[in-house]
């Protein structure tokens, strides 16, 4: 199979020498790209003027147009298209030139076919980069041009990933509902935003959305909060008040981090949302409320449940419908235009001239694992903003996290059978990477291991991994 693969990119070569045109071409198409060649600048231009290729590689040094002359040319009339200088051994000041004159890069002679092959391949890869991020700004900028604004007009919510299309699906279905709903995900990831989107989509979007942290507060100030509290009840009660789930009537009421409710809070909102009715603390009588219930955690509740410190009835309570929001990391693209849109609004509203993101800079968003989702591409983005000084974010914007990134691979050494380890070794340090990559969440794991949770924990304390 050929390096650069069966759609590696069209290629432009532009060589006084018809030998090394002919040597380029050649070693290049077994590597998957389509070349045409050209042996002088003049010839070079009039194919430029009606033909489109990903990537251009002149030589510098050609008599009549020189290849610092088709770069800038190319700079100025196709400055899309990447180009890469062939440059004499040793004339560094010559190359500095040439990148200033706008090319990509340079090689210099004499080199390896495999070489130049590379570096045209990280050409077309940030040609193509740079394709992708002006789509996305296109999406970013027009309402209803990407599948969140189509699907779910008038929310928060945006991106096109298959895995959000599934989300907005189950959301739209779910929202013309009363059942309980369950939204997990990791920490950041936008479950409120699925909360509210699921309000306003639903039949209740005219009431109240009330929301309320449940690890925010103690348990005898979330009790007073949830269910209200009579006059005289407690110190500085000195008057009687409506909890909130009276105060979501006719709307929804959104508890977040239902995972961290205390013990003895769980079982007064169970017997709360299976009666519909509520006794304020302190009070002796009872009010009926009609709220749609959403809750959230980014815990593992099955895990929970089984550790004794979630009750299993409040669990099938509130988990009528389930909503697992994917991960920033599992969004693909998505995380282009999730930053596209944030650079538009933290740049308007900070009166900023800063209109989107250099392609180096996308590649490195992309190629980050994310591991505070969204609210931290915001935290990034608004950085990046503040401390530009161009029109456009770069590589130096981002925080220094995000532009050393190396995702980290599982490596192992084929051909030395010393170092080959046996099998329940491999899976142990696979368990422990899935692990690491869903943050502990054992369920999530499970999912993604194939594996029955059962079997997964059995696993972990054969292999001696302790829940942390």
């Amino acid at each position: 199979m050929s390096a650069g693969g069966p759609s590696a990119g069209r290629l432009l070569v532009v060589d006084d020498e018809l030998e090394l045109c002919a040597l380029l071409e050649a070693g290049l198409s077994k590597r998957g790209f389509t070349v045409t060649s050209r042996t002088s600048g003049d010839a070079a231009l009039a194919l430029l003027d009606e033909a489109d290729f990903d990537a251009i590689v002149v030589d510098l040094n050609m008599p009549g147009m020189s290849g610092l002359d088709v770069a800038s040319w190319v700079a100025a009339n196709r400055p899309d298209t990447p180009v890469v200088v062939i440059t004499a051994f040793g004339s560094l000041e010559t190359a500095v030139a040439a990148i200033r004159s706008g090319a990509y890069d340079f090689v210099t002679k004499p080199f390896e076919v495999e070489a130049i092959g590379l570096t045209l391949g990280r050409a077309v890869g940030y040609r193509r980069l740079q394709a992708e991020v002006r789509r996305l700004r296109r999406a970013a900028g027009g309402d209803g041009a990407d599948a969140a604004a189509t699907r779910l007009g008038g929310t928060a919510l945006h991106g096109g990933s298959p895995a959000m299309l599934r989300t907005y699906d189950t959301i739209l279905r779910a929202a013309a509902t009363d059942a309980s709903i369950l939204v997990t995900g990791e920490s950041g990831t936008g479950k409120e935003l699925v909360a509210r989107a699921l309000h306003d989509k639903g039949r209740r979007a005219s009431g109240p959305f009330v929301a309320i942290n449940c690890g925010a507060l103690p348990e005898s100030l979330l009790e007073s909060e949830l269910f209200g509290h009579a006059r005289g009840s407690f110190t500085d009660a000195r008057t009687s008040r409506a909890g909130l789930l009276v105060k979501a009537n006719g709307g929804t009421l959104f508890l977040d981090e239902i995972g961290e409710a205390p013990g003895g809070l769980q079982t007064k909102l169970l017997r709360a949302l299976e009666e519909r009715r509520v006794r304020p603390v302190g009070g002796d009588d009872e009010r009926a409320f009609d709220a749609r219930i959403v809750c959230a955690t980014n815990r593992d509740l099955e895990a929970e449940i089984e550790g004794g410190r979630f009750r299993s009835d409040l669990y099938y309570r509130i988990n009528v419908i389930r909503i697992d929001l994917p991960p920033l990391r599992a969004r693909g693209d998505d995380v282009l235009l999730l930053a596209q849109r944030l650079v538009e609004q933290i740049a308007a509203a900070t009166g900023k001239s800063v209109s989107g993101i250099a392609a180096p800079a996308a590649e490195k968003l992309l190629a980050y694992a994310w591991p505070g989702n969204v609210r931290e591409l915001r935290n990034c983005i608004e950085r990046a903003v503040a401390l530009t000084r161009f029109e456009e974010i770069t590589v130096a914007d981002l925080p220094e996290s995000i532009q050393d990134y190396r995702r980290s691979r599982l490596v192992v050494d084929l051909d030395d059978p010393g170092q080959l380890p046996p099998l329940e070794e491999m899976e142990r340090r696979y368990i422990l990477r899935v692990l690491e990559a869903v943050h502990g969440h054992r369920t999530r794991a499970a999912e993604v291991l194939g594996l029955d949770r059962k079997t997964l924990y059995r696993k972990l304390e054969r292999y001696g991994i302790q829940e942390e």
